[in-house]
């Protein structure tokens, strides 16, 4: 079988890999989507309740657009803005439904190589297939490829509570009052485990601020709930955001309700903590910081650190990542917050995201590896590109067919759509820079509790 008449993989079925497989379709060429999930969208529908920072009109790519159309699909109204559920119901299934056969779900890659050739091997590395190694519920599969396109995501990879990266002691073993994701308080089970107790929030992201403001609106419904947040950076500094200068106006009006919330009273901060230990005591979970400095215990924690991306099942193909990031070394220099302090995220595609390996391309979120700046939009100009190259239309990959809004912050905030996705990435500012340098442990507003 010629090598040009195989599909191209894409893994993931969500925004961007739905995306990439449009464009494919636009070029002529066959998809095929292997997705995890038993759904289109299946890691968006996991945070349902959180409403994105961008409009309906910048969540959806034209070319899927384009694709719905003959289906009587009407697009949202797009000036509003859509939750997690809404996103994955209204667009992304309709889209996956279009595509039908040339997306499978329950299908879990578990590795991908050179036919025949493992990590070591130079000869036949480009001209070789590529082969995709996937688990399905009627049992391991080999899919011959002409290319990859990962569009995984890093949402199953959280960053643990560990100051260090790894998981602090006893983080494990605290793990069923541990949650990684923003609690979804309208759901009856979880605003009881949260209702009336103490509990920890780690983070500076917009994952935490949107944990913030829905804590504060719980402290207010039910007496006793406090939050003790925990900021690893030494200031809070500009947590909160842009406010009215950022070009994505709901992200900059989330900034000012965790900053009001903040100063209501039912929210304590710390700043500067690292978290090395995770003592279980009768009174609760005790959070230990690499100084020695312990805080009063809580009864749950909620780490909303970041994420980062999955590299295993890649081991058999050459990646040149950052060394830092984990991103495609390539596209470090645009993303890296430890650099960029303010503006926004240049657009880039196939040029900076091709990988050593021949067809191997890392989209989306995975791209980004830890860096905690990305818009859909972000993914749909990859996936143009990428796409674009694979065809061997190398002007069109080359050629920049989109602009940015620009974030209106410094550090570490990021450019998500979704507060879901933010992050306590150390940002230029952390050690030095706009946000200060760290310090110990410093409590703030304790005279709330």
């Amino acid at each position: 079988m010629s090598e040009n008449t195989l599909p191209v993989v894409v893994v993931g079925a969500g925004p961007i890999g739905l995306a990439a497989a449009a464009h494919l379709l636009d070029r002529g060429l066959e998809p095929l989507v292997l997705e995890a999930g038993a759904q289109a969208g299946a890691h968006v529908r996991q945070w349902h309740n959180v409403r994105l920072f961008s409009r309906w009109g910048e969540v959806v790519d034209p070319v899927a657009e384009k694709l719905l159309a003959p289906t009587g699909w009407q697009a949202p109204d797009p000036d509003s803005y859509p939750t997690g559920r809404e996103w994955a119901e209204n667009y992304l299934q309709p889209l996956a439904d279009v595509l039908g056969d040339a997306v499978r779900y329950r299908s879990l890659v578990v590795g991908v190589a050179r036919r025949g050739r493992d990590l070591v091997v130079d000869a036949g590395r480009d001209s070789e297939p590529l082969t995709v190694h996937v688990e399905t519920p009627d049992g391991e599969q080999r899919i011959t490829a002409r290319a990859v396109i990962d569009a995984s995501g890093t949402w199953q990879s959280p960053n643990p509570l560990g100051g260090d990266g790894l998981a602090a002691v006893g983080e494990r073993a605290a793990a069923e009052r541990i949650a990684y994701q923003v609690p979804d308080l309208t759901d009856p089970a979880v605003r009881a485990r949260y209702a009336g107790k103490r509990v920890a929030v780690a983070g500076s992201g917009h994952s935490a601020l949107t944990a913030l403001v829905a804590f504060a609106e719980l402290a207010v419904a039910e007496p006793g709930t406090h939050v003790t947040w925990l900021l690893r950076r030494g200031q809070i500094g500009n947590t909160f955001g842009g406010g009215d200068t950022d070009q994505l106006p709901a992200r900059g009006a989330l900034g000012k309700r965790a900053a009001a919330a903040a100063e209501v009273g039912h929210i304590s901060t710390v700043t500067g903590f690292r978290t090395t230990a995770v003592e279980q005591t009768a009174g609760g979970l005790v959070l230990v910081s690499a100084d020695g400095h312990r805080l009063d215990p809580v009864a749950e924690v909620v780490v909303l650190t970041g994420f980062r991306p999955d590299l295993s099942w890649l081991s058999e193909v050459r990646l040149d990542l950052d060394p830092a990031l984990q991103s495609p070394r390539a596209l470090a220099p645009l993303i890296d917050p430890n650099v960029h302090s303010c503006g926004t995220v240049y657009p880039h595609g196939a040029r900076e995201l091709a990988q050593p390996e021949p067809g191997v391309f890392l989209v989306g979120m995975k791209s980004y590896g830890r860096a905690p700046t990305f818009l859909a939009l972000t993914g749909y100009e990859q996936v143009r590109s990428v796409v674009a190259a694979i065809a061997g239309d190398h002007e069109a990959a080359e050629r920049v067919e989109l602009v940015l809004p620009e974030t209106g912050v410094c550090g570490g905030a990021g450019m998500f759509d979704d507060p879901q996705a933010g992050s306590d990435t150390e940002a230029a500012g952390s050690d030095g820079g706009c946000c200060g340098a760290p310090t110990g442990p410093v409590e703030v507003g304790l005279a709330a509790r």
